[in-house]
């Protein structure tokens, strides 16, 4: 019996919360939930029945996800407003794993369906062209990852629909990084158009450098078939001597805009070298 009521100690209380002693302990080193009372002669931690809806919330937080600061955090928010803004966050971080489980699932099962069966190893013609230089309204930005360029090509035509700019039909992206990024990249869009206008909201009206040459090589099908494009075209870089010798270019000529079928999109690789 201690003064006040009757309290737990930790064996019992781990037995009425459902929550090991070691667990109980650790919380109570990162302060998540102290015990009621400690014997200062024995060192003893007593808890209260009270505590284990407390308790229960702690571990209803960390099998959300959350982390131990992310739970003190929680726990200490008097706001409903401020918690339910924080729920809402961990629930769209969850969405995004999941988003992102989903696809490497994909991943995984289209790699054991290659497992086993004879890989066609696509074959790639690379040649060496002039591209001429071109009038450009182009849109530059560092964005999070290159599967997000879509954004940048949805900003840039609501632009250019928005001031009725018309575009000759040629579109490409440039990559200004001087190696692979896995995250903030460095990208452009841009359409050739026929007249120039002046700089706004972002916006850059530009003619772009012709290159005198230019490996350029064309992938048709899905965006999945570049990546394999890029080896076939590093064989071919290494096997007849050539430096690449400035930013690599991708022309989109058949795309999502102007092909349903994904088997109908044609992309050229473009890379100056010398």
């Amino acid at each position: 019996m201690i003064v006040g009521g009757i309290m737990f100690k930790i064996g019992d209380f781990s037995r009425l919360a459902k929550v090991s002693v070691r667990m109980l302990r650790y919380y109570d080193e990162l302060g998540l939930l102290k015990p009621a009372e400690v014997d200062r002669f024995t060192g003893y931690r007593f808890y209260t029945a009270s505590q284990i809806s407390y308790l229960n919330r702690i571990i209803k937080l960390r099998d959300l996800g959350f982390n131990i600061s992310e739970i003190a955090a929680v726990l200490n928010e008097s706001d409903d407003a401020a918690l339910l803004a924080r729920l809402e966050l961990k629930k769209q971080q969850i969405e995004e794993e999941i988003s992102n489980d989903i696809k490497r699932i994909t991943d995984i099962e289209q790699l054991i369906g290659s497992i086993g069966k004879e890989i066609i190893k696509m074959g790639y013609d690379v040649v060496i062209k002039s591209v001429p230089s071109c009038k450009v309204v182009s849109l530059r930005d560092v964005i999070p990852a290159y599967d997000r360029e879509g954004e940048l090509w949805a900003r840039l035509g609501e632009f250019m629909d928005r001031n009725r700019i018309n575009g000759t039909g040629l579109y490409f992206t440039m990559y200004h990084d001087g190696e692979y990024k896995v995250s903030d990249v460095d990208v452009e869009v841009a359409a050739c158009i026929e007249k120039l206008g002046e700089d706004r909201e972002g916006f850059t009206f530009r003619a772009v450098e012709a290159v005198p040459n230019m490996a350029s090589l064309m992938v048709p099908g899905s965006y999945k078939n570049i990546d394999p494009a890029f080896r076939s075209l590093a064989e071919w870089l290494e096997n007849n001597g050539y430096e690449m010798a400035g930013i690599t270019r991708q022309v989109c000529h058949r795309g999502p805009w102007n092909e349903e079928k994904e088997e109908n999109y044609l992309t050229e690789i473009q890379i100056p070298i010398k």
